[in-house]
């Protein structure tokens, strides 16, 4: 059995995962985690922008559900200090890549974890427990009187109806503790688990780096094993036997009440372990996300481990978006002026800015870039890339723009430099006012250190930002049948305008065709004009 799950392990560089995201599940401890001390914690809209749920998806190689949680909390989280952090990651991750048997065994261990019930342990330590009820203190009296009384009826036999009224109170009593108890059915048998990996892992010296104190909060949360014993027996009764044995434990706890006291015992000495609980958490989860990150690594034909710069530049070289099949790499250099490019609809504009995004945001997380080189500061990630109209809240595509813009805005004052990406920026209004306001906010955010990528199909707004933009852009080759993308990013900003020319590729009316051609030529003189 054992050859059998290192076989299993060993499968894609030790990866072993249904193909189900349950995401309401995997981002809850992100959620409900205090994330003051961050330098960053990604925005919903940013990962909306950067389709962060299908870049979870195509990086997540971690193996148990609690290392799942933990790993999109530390993908969407951007550490404060994360330099000594780094280097022992780095050690642990040399480990794995050049130790495929302790790798292998690591995993093996996680895998224990496997079960959708570890996605409920971070309740333990995030979420209120259920309060004692004020008239608790009587379960302690009916249990006295429900032993007593069943000891002392073998000498005083009337004892027995006190025995049988008492336990049919406790019956009531045992019951109403059911729902109480299911509450915890999931979450409290899986914290065992958990305590046994994080026990058997921390026992490697390399590990031990990642939370030299963690053997405090493994002895504390141990204390508790043996009061949780209940739930496990509760959990994994099978079988005729089984079910005959659970019967008998049944009626014992009825009659001394074990349930409602052993469960209300354990969520006191738990709520009081909280801090230590989440240790033992953070301390397994983050060896199955730095498995995940070794396995994401081996498989990459182009990574790179991102050189971080005091000096606000972006340097890339032979970058490429990790969720695109075979994409075409570019360099970029991002030095004294921020970056405008022009080009048309699926040229590629969109995608490289988000692959910009993406490289930033993975290289401040995982320490690792999609790209040949990567260089670039430390800084915080904005985006204005997929905007669409709220109709629920009345808002218009332009006005959810002008928020999402705003919201820019008041962060780029802010002394940390940011990356702000935006496509295409106020295409919900007029031509006019989309150039003279599009202008006005690019230069605004392009100040204080701060970099900009922005698209846009205004060539207006390229010679107006010339002093502030380095300006580059994509094209295609338009031939009689075809119109053929090379992806490639240029220098400079696109000169030939192939729209229509698209059109008659796509055979639409020759009227079409030449009233639109009429209408463009006469545009391009009243503006020469002007």
């Amino acid at each position: 059995m054992k050859s059998k799950v290192r076989e299993n392990l060993n499968n894609s560089f030790g990866k072993i995962k249904d193909d189900y995201f349950n995401f309401s599940q995997i981002e809850k401890y992100f959620r409900k985690k205090d994330q003051t001390g961050a330098y960053q914690v990604l925005s919903d809209k940013t990962c909306n922008d950067l389709d962060f749920q299908d870049l979870f998806i195509t990086l997540d190689r971690t193996t148990s559900k609690v290392g799942q949680q933990y790993y999109y909390h530390l993908l969407r989280t951007i550490p404060q200090h994360p330099s000594e952090k780094i280097k022992t990651r780095e050690e642990i991750l040399y480990l794995l890549k050049e130790r495929p048997s302790f790798r292998l065994d690591v995993q093996m261990q996680l895998s224990k974890l496997k079960n959708d019930n570890s996605f409920y342990i971070s309740n333990l330590f995030q979420d209120q427990h259920i309060e004692r009820p004020k008239w608790f203190p009587m379960v302690n009296l009916l249990a006295f009187t429900s032993l007593a009384s069943f000891v002392l009826m073998f000498f005083n036999a009337h004892l027995f109806f006190v025995f049988l009224a008492t336990f049919i109170i406790n019956l009531g009593v045992h019951y109403w503790n059911k729902s109480n108890l299911n509450a915890y059915l999931a979450s409290l048998p899986q914290l065992l688990n958990l305590h046994q990996v994080a026990f058997t892992l921390f026992k490697n010296s390399n590990f031990q780096k990642i939370n030299l104190n963690l053997q405090q909060a493994l002895n504390s949360v141990g204390g508790l094993k043996k009061r949780m014993i209940i739930f496990r027996m509760e959990n994994n009764v099978q079988g005729d036997l089984a079910v005959i044995v659970w019967a008998f434990l049944e009626l014992l706890k009825i009659m001394f009440l074990l349930e409602p006291m052993m469960l209300f015992g354990i969520l006191t000495r738990l709520d009081n372990k909280r801090k230590e609980v989440e240790e033992i958490f953070d301390f397994v989860g983050e060896i199955d996300s730095l498995c995940a990150i070794a396995s994401l690594r081996h498989g990459l034909g182009c990574f790179c481990i991102p050189t971080i710069i005091p000096n606000p530049q972006i340097l890339a070289n032979e970058i490429y978006h990790p969720l695109i099949k075979d994409c075409v790499k570019n360099n970029i250099a991002l030095t004294d002026k921020s970056i405008l490019l022009t080009g048309s609809n699926m040229s590629g504009k969109s995608s490289f800015i988000r692959a910009i995004g993406i490289n930033v945001l993975t290289g401040l997380t995982l320490n690792t870039c999609f790209a040949k080189d990567f260089s670039m500061p430390r800084l915080k990630l904005y985006s204005a890339i997929r905007i669409s109209d709220d109709l629920l809240n009345d808002k218009s595509y332009y006005f959810e723009e002008v928020l999402s813009i705003k919201k820019m805005i008041e962060e780029s004052q802010d002394t940390e430099p940011h990356l702000f990406l935006l496509d295409e920026i106020f295409k919900g209004t007029n031509t006019v006012e989309r150039i003279a306001a599009g202008k006005a906010v690019l230069s605004y955010l392009a100040k204080n250190n701060n970099q900009v990528f922005v698209s846009t199909h205004d060539i207006e707004l390229a010679d107006l930002l010339i002093d502030e933009y380095d300006l580059y852009h994509f094209s295609e080759s338009v031939g009689n049948q075809s119109v053929d993308f090379d992806y490639q990013i240029k220098k400079g900003k696109l000169i030939n305008r192939n729209a229509i020319k698209i059109l008659e590729v796509n055979q639409y009316p020759k009227s079409i065709i030449d009233e639109a051609i009429s209408i463009s030529q006469a545009l391009d003189q009243n503006k020469f004009k002007e």
